[in-house]
């Protein structure tokens, strides 16, 4: 017998695999597979500084899962922050357009016209976004397959496959006379109802993950993605030639939905506050820059709007400053929600203050009607005294009697 033991031949690597090829055959369509980028080695773990109990929750050296990211950033491409923009403003003007219709009389038909134009284009580009982000139509389709009521992806898919829909055979048949232009109507009092969903639901959407800067301003983001929604369609209409009556209800629009934006977006920032760690991405970095730039041209717009003066070539600057603010809002969200995912301190130190999970409220029962309880066993029973009960229950209802 060689000197090298069975153990020693088994555990060279011969074919990269640490597999002899005398002891065994590796076969199959696995077989072949090749690593085109391999992982590059991590270094060493460092030792922390501070004694672990003693660091305090805002500290950059609190105790977390060796330094390395909890979460993986999403994976989402620059077509997602462009469908919520385009989404946003598609939604929010198939509502002003059947308010038009309903409240605005003859002399703002053709800007009515305009609004159910401008929700049409913008269901078909957001489509398009989201299949681009997707890969192929037939994932889309997909989507379509389930009506999960509890699931914001779920209802989207079908918001905007329904948006896109009754907007259209709105736009096509709200001319036309008798049953048809009936029907027409309706549906672009069906597609206003669909808009105000889709203006907002990609804020819920995003809330509901686990990427900790999203899941902190869960409760603020759905009303500054609709804030600014309005305030997008808004600029976006003004920029097409239209009548002074048009103007002035445009200016309306646009001015309440640039305030709204304003008051939403600081109570964004407020929340994102609470956890130092967690509201980082939006102060520094890539995310940061993309924030401040939104702030900036979205405060200027709303300044220049209400700046004395009607020239027309002020009108355009606050549109253009509020459009490039509205679009750097979305893009920097995004941004933001990757950086906080990498960040290993976001995710444990907005656990350790009581947030995330705990959040949630009104959940006290599991799908079968009994209460929620998780049994763990108790180590060291033998020295506890007799009574005490076999199993720690951490319920969140009170036990019956």
């Amino acid at each position: 017998m060689s000197d090298d033991t069975l153990l020693d031949r088994l555990q060279r690597k011969a074919d990269g695999r640490n597999i002899n090829p005398r002891a065994g055959i590796l076969e199959g369509e696995g077989s072949q597979q090749e690593v085109k980028d391999p992982e590059q080695a991590r270094q060493g773990i460092d030792v922390l500084s501070t004694v672990p109990s003693r660091s305090g929750p805002d500290s950059a050296e609190a105790p977390s899962y060796y330094g390395l990211p909890v979460l993986k950033e999403p994976l989402w491409i620059w077509t997602v922050p462009a469908y919520f923009y385009v989404g946003g403003a598609a939604g929010a003007a198939s509502v002003l357009g059947v308010a038009l219709e309903g409240f605005g009389g003859r002399k703002l038909e053709r800007l009515a016209e305009r609004c159910h134009a401008v929700a049409v284009a913008g269901d078909i580009v957001s489509a398009g976004l989201l299949i681009h982000d997707l890969g192929r139509p037939s994932r889309f389709l997909n989507m379509l397959r389930v009506f999960r009521p509890t699931s914001p992806m779920s209802m989207g898919s079908w918001v905007l496959a329904g948006s896109g829909a009754v907007n259209t055979a709105a736009f096509v048949l709200r001319r036309r006379p008798g049953t048809l232009g009936v029907m027409g109507r309706a549906a672009g009092w069906m597609g206003a109802v669909l808009g105000l969903p889709l203006a907002g639901y990609t804020a819920v959407l995003v809330s509901n993950t686990a990427v900790p800067l999203w899941q902190q301003v869960g409760r603020t983001l759905p009303l500054f993605f609709m804030s600014s929604a309005t305030a997008s369609a808004g600029s976006l209409l003004s920029l097409f030639p239209h009548s002074d009556a048009e103007e002035r209800v445009l200016r309306r629009f646009r001015i309440a939905g640039k305030l709204a934006e304003a008051v939403t977006r600081e109570a964004v920032e407020l929340e994102a506050r609470q956890v130092m760690e967690v509201g980082k991405p939006l102060r520094t970095g890539a995310s940061g820059a993309l924030w401040a730039l939104s702030r900036t041209c979205s405060l200027a717009g709303l300044v220049m709007e209400v700046l004395p003066g009607r020239a027309r070539w002020k009108q355009v600057t606050a549109d253009v400053l509020s459009t490039v603010g509205a679009v750097a809002m979305r893009y920097a969200v995004i941004q933001a929600g990757k950086a906080s995912a990498r960040n290993p301190q976001a995710t444990f130190q907005g656990q350790r203050q009581g947030l995330g999970a705990a959040q949630v409220e009104g959940n006290t029962e599991a799908s079968d009607g009994k209460p929620l309880s998780f049994p763990l066993p108790v180590l060291g029973q033998s020295a506890a005294p007799k009574t005490a009960m076999p199993y720690a229950r951490f319920m969140t209802t009170q036990p019956e009697p």
